[in-house]
């Protein structure tokens, strides 16, 4: 009873866990495309974190969790939601298909593009700008984001769904701690579960994002540590260089100390020592209009 008197304590006095949590809901009502069952395992959703009304500035994050395209990191989800939430920003934290569970690219990427799709056709609902939805990911969370900053589309204009016919090019990327490259200094399990154990040289090409920036890839903010044994810090470097050799507008950022997967570093409901990327993202947010000045 005392735990239960603290949480209901700390619900009707924390600003970030009166966030508006929507149930989720699938991708495809009526099934997702080259879904092997129709277990939890095979039905991509999206999951609504809604920014209170008060400061809310119109723009959305859609979140994808790390975890090796084996796993799904709760920390790198929900926690991330609800940061942005304190900053007036929405955000949608995706369930996308594992490899784990017998998926490969590019059942991955078709479920990034669709959540971006998704939330753009339903901006109205959300009282979201549909030229404001960005997208965020770590470690692997961080590859698919950044597939879908490199591989986007403009929308099939005669496609039967008319979600489809809409653009599933993110306004920008946030990368934290990504795997970019399917190369060596990639992360192997992460490489083997979204493209099996012998992929082809051309596969790993193309899912190699820094050989596959453009100058209509998004504005992108990345951070990485050096210390970072699971995945070396020259993940975000190469794609920092593509970036500026497109002259796409970035931010990177890279701090001595911390391991993989740290995420910020706090919990709810008051993020107090969160790692120091969160502000320098914050104020990132600020110069894209994503976040107020």
């Amino acid at each position: 009873m005392k735990l239960l008197a603290v949480l209901l304590a700390m619900l009707s006095f924390s600003p970030l866990l009166r966030a508006d949590v929507l149930p989720e809901f699938p991708l495809w009502p009526n099934g997702a495309p080259g879904a092997l069952g129709t277990g939890t395992n095979d039905v991509p959703t999206l999951t609504p974190y809604l920014a209170d009304p008060a400061i809310a500035t119109g723009a959305c994050v859609v979140v994808c969790p790390g975890g090796g395209y084996g796993g799904l990191a709760s920390h790198e989800g929900p926690d991330y939601a609800l940061f942005l939430n304190t900053q007036g920003v929405t955000a949608f934290v995706l369930k996308y298909r594992l490899g784990s569970a017998g998926y490969r690219h590019p059942i991955m990427l078709q479920d990034a593009a669709r959540a971006v799709r998704v939330v753009r056709s339903r901006s109205g609902d959300y009282k979201i700008d549909p030229h404001h939805i960005g997208i965020m990911g770590s470690s692997a969370g961080g590859h698919l984001a950044s597939t879908l900053l490199t591989h986007f589309d403009l929308g099939v204009a005669d496609a039967a769904d008319p979600i489809d016919k809409l653009s599933s090019r993110p306004d920008l990327g946030i990368l934290c701690y990504p795997v970019i490259t399917m190369e060596a200094y990639g992360h192997a399990g992460s490489r083997e579960n979204l493209l099996g154990k012998f992929p082809t040289a051309d596969l790993i090409n193309l899912l190699s994002n820094e050989k596959q920036v453009s100058p209509g890839t998004p504005p992108t903010f990345l951070w990485h540590t050096v210390e970072d044994q699971a995945v070396p810090v020259r993940n975000s470097m190469e794609f920092a260089a593509a970036l500026q050799r497109s002259g796409v507008a970035f931010d990177l950022h890279i701090y001595q100390q911390g391991r993989h997967g740290i995420g910020l570093q706090a919990k709810p409901p008051g993020f107090e020592g969160a790692h120091p990327w969160a502000s320098d993202l914050v104020y990132w947010l600020k110069a894209q209009g994503f976040v107020k000045r």
